[in-house]
């Protein structure tokens, strides 16, 4: 073998020598990145508010009955002045009180061959209420007597049960997610610490959805708002 084929070889070997400790050290650094990507843990954070109601739906769903349709408009009529008037007199802006279309039934038409009504027409209609004063309805809801002493036949049924509602939940979203987030992060530090680990930066994160109940069937006027959070948090050594 000549002298330039040995030195050629040479150089080859240690080619492929620093070829090897260069792919080892790689194998050994993407094994270690790999390792560190697979340790995350994932926690659920919670948030949750107590708010008063901020509107209130007020249906004042009222019937009369009659054998002629002239005298059934009019007492219809009469029935929805004095809703009205009764509203306007516990404090609530006229312009906050609408009311829907009349609905009229022929009761003899509907008979079917049984005994006829006592009264051919009923008429129904409701007067709806919408105002954001929660109190002043709670406080009027318990006179409606005085309103059945006049004439006005209401008929309060579930369809016409009166609404609570939460309307200000874009001014408190924030708050609550970064109250879920830091919920989440001290369980993720309770599960790192128990581990032998440390809390690293959020891989990923999820928001649910955001929940509005009543606080229970006796206080719907009162709401609980909820939030989930779910995080993925690196692991440390």
């Amino acid at each position: 073998m000549t002298m330039g084929r040995i030195i050629g070889a040479l150089i080859l070997g240690c080619l492929l020598m620093l070829g090897l400790v260069w792919g080892g050290s790689y194998i050994r650094a993407a094994a270690q990145v790999w390792k560190q990507a697979d340790r995350v843990v994932t926690v659920k954070g919670l948030a949750e508010r107590q708010v008063p109601a901020d509107l209130a739906l007020w249906p004042l769903h009222f019937s009369v009955t009659g054998d002629q349709l002239g005298p059934l408009q009019a007492e219809m009529a009469a029935s929805e002045r004095r809703i009205r008037d009764f509203l306007v007199a516990e404090g609530f802006d006229a312009g906050n009180i609408s009311v829907t279309p009349p609905n009229v039934r022929d009761l003899q038409a509907e008979s079917y061959g049984q005994p006829p009504p006592e009264e051919r027409y009923r008429g129904e209609a409701t007067v709806l209420l919408r105002t954001p004063k929660v109190a002043r309805v709670k406080a009027a809801m318990p006179k409606t007597g005085t309103l059945v002493g006049n004439g006005v036949l209401l008929s309060p049924n579930y369809e016409y049960r009166i609404e609570f509602l939460f309307t200000g939940l874009e001014a408190i979203k924030p708050e609550m997610i970064a109250a879920a987030t830091q919920d989440a992060r001290r369980a993720a530090e309770q599960f790192a610490n128990d581990a032998g680990s440390a809390v690293g930066h959020i891989r990923s994160a999820s928001q649910g959805y955001f929940s509005i109940n009543d606080l229970d069937s006796y206080t719907p006027d009162i709401k609980r708002i909820r939030v989930v959070t779910t995080i993925d948090y690196a692991l440390d050594d």
